[in-house]
């Protein structure tokens, strides 16, 4: 049975890329088209022929499940968000916060105060606010180590 497992990576586990996203937010359509594209990309590129040429494709090479969510995050994992953007990006992740508690108080009187898109990596603890090519990308590549 593992056999089967190993062949057909069924067994594998792979990363959760999430995306807090909101369908009407222009920001948020290009991060959300970039990793749909990001997670064909790794994914087609994994079941390729060794031999071929894959210079022009993404350099993302670990696959990844990309989990869209549209609802504003629950209390828990705004603070692990918060806690792995850091001190200095606390304002660009719930609008106008100040600190720690400040950003947990506006969110728990206003869920709309969450930015969005913001992309989380929850197994390696990284978040990024925005929609920034660059930043995201590092995100994804960093799943490959």
């Amino acid at each position: 049975m593992s056999l089967f497992r190993n062949l057909f990576k069924e067994g594998a586990r792979r990363d959760v890329i999430t995306l807090f996203h909101s369908p009407s937010n222009a920001a948020s359509m290009r991060a959300h088209t970039l990793l749909k594209q990001t997670a064909a990309a790794a994914s087609s590129t994994a079941t390729q022929d060794q031999a071929s040429d894959h210079s022009k494709d993404s350099k993302v090479d670990r696959e990844f499940d990309l989990d869209v969510q549209e609802a504003p995050p629950t209390s828990d994992q705004l603070h692990n968000i918060l806690a792995f953007l850091g001190p200095s990006s606390l304002g660009s992740a719930v609008k106008d916060a100040t600190s720690l508690e400040d950003a947990e108080k506006k969110f728990r009187a206003s869920e709309t105060s969450f930015v969005r898109p913001i992309t989380v990596d929850w197994e390696n603890g990284k978040a990024v606010v925005g929609d920034s090519e660059s930043e995201i990308l590092k995100l994804v590549r960093a799943l490959e180590k």
